[in-house]
């Protein structure tokens, strides 16, 4: 666990980092969909790959508070730089930090830490999203062998990857999430393919891909927390997506943030009538309530952040934040676009760009639909359990 004035300090570094590094580098992201190397190395350097790993294997062991503030802080610039080490920190790492095996930890996490190997968390498939539970992606015993068969779509960092966290089936015979098992695939390995990174609506320099697995063998040593974690991937795969919820919803605040700042600043700037058109009162009220949404969404997502560090979980806190967090985040772009009237639509102006890269924020870690059946599923058993 880093220290107060140790993590303050790297709070500085990362604030100053985004001001004089990130958003200058901002447009050339956007142009080429690529993070500059030599940004990706200060990173690794800055130690931002390895967050949330604990220091006995290379990483920062920061608490999830501490990353969810410098999450915020690193997300007042392009997501999309975020996204480069996402994977390390969070789905990619933690159900190696959370389950695996001391081998595995050994194995994996030093280099992770580094920034050496890029990790991807393989869970959604073409034909499966939010019903994660019933993914056709199999693993078939052979021996004491597994051969791995299927295609996962919207891979992140898939490009990148050293090292996959892959989920399949490999009990045909079990419902649900029941039979469903998580292993540790080195990219090389043969068999795996790596489509071309999509085109998206924004967030340009995140890569995500589809990956193919035919015919993948891996010997039973690859499942995370190894053979006696035969079926039980699913409950590693919740666990890692309802701390990272916490990071998404860090992602939110940071970047609604920056939103509001781009949008007071205009409002500041631009006359109409004679007076800054932050003197009306119509953009007054649009201020005022982005203001108000993103004072809540950061004080709640703090707060889950701080259950999860005292407790060890945060189901019905990290989908409520996740939920409030990424629709506030939404409705702050939506308004500051507005501030901006039609500048707000060209492409020269920031928000433009801001908006775009918003709106997936209400899709992955789990659409906002899933997580208000999280949150109410929640509710009716903890009541049940009152009643």
């Amino acid at each position: 666990m880093v220290d107060d004035d140790t993590f303050r300090q790297l709070l500085d570094t990362v604030e100053r980092f985004v001001r004089e590094r990130l958003i200058p580098a901002e447009t050339r992201v956007e142009e080429e969909d690529e993070i500059p190397e030599d940004i990706v190395q200060e990173m690794r350097e800055m130690g931002l790959f390895g967050l949330s790993i604990p220091e006995e294997h290379g990483g920062l062991g920061l608490t999830t508070l501490q990353e969810s503030r410098l999450v915020e802080a690193l997300c007042y610039a392009s997501v999309s730089f975020r996204s480069l080490i996402g994977t390390n920190v969070g789905i990619g790492s933690q159900g190696i930090v959370m389950d695996g095996t001391d081998a595995q930890k050994a194995q994996y996490l030093p280099d992770l830490a580094s920034g050496d190997m890029i990790a991807s968390f393989a869970l959604t498939e073409p034909d499966i999203g939010s019903d994660a539970a019933h993914l056709k992606t199999t693993a078939r015993r052979d021996g004491t062998d597994f051969v791995l068969n299927g295609t996962k779509r919207y891979i992140t960092n898939a490009v990148r990857a050293g090292v996959f966290t892959v989920f399949a089936r490999t009990d045909p015979d079990r419902p649900g999430g029941d039979g469903v098992s998580a292993f540790l695939l080195p990219a090389d390995t043969p068999g795996i393919t790596v489509a071309k990174p999509d085109r998206k609506l924004g967030q340009r320099g995140t890569k995500t891909s589809d990956v193919i697995f035919d015919d993948v063998r891996l010997p039973e040593s690859a499942i995370i927390g190894g053979p006696e974690n035969l079926n039980r991937g699913f409950r590693t795969a919740m666990k890692v997506l309802d701390r990272g919820r916490v990071h998404v919803s860090s992602i939110a605040v940071g970047t609604a943030q920056r939103m509001l700042d781009v949008a007071t600043a205009y409002a500041i700037d631009r006359k109409q009538f004679g007076v800054p058109i932050a003197e009306h009162q119509f953009v007054q009220g649009m201020l005022a309530e982005s203001q108000a949404e993103l004072l809540a969404a950061r004080h709640l997502v703090r707060a889950t952040a701080e259950a999860y560090d005292r407790e060890g979980q945060a189901v019905l806190m990290a989908s409520s934040s996740k939920l409030f967090a990424s629709e506030m985040a939404f409705r702050v772009a939506d308004r500051a676009l507005q501030i901006h009237g039609g500048a707000g639509y060209m492409a020269e102006y920031p928000i433009e760009r801001l908006f775009r890269d918003s709106r997936l924020l209400r899709i992955y870690e789990g659409t906002s639909q899933i997580q208000q059946m999280i949150i109410a599923r929640r509710m009716v058993k903890e009541f049940t359990g009152r009643a």
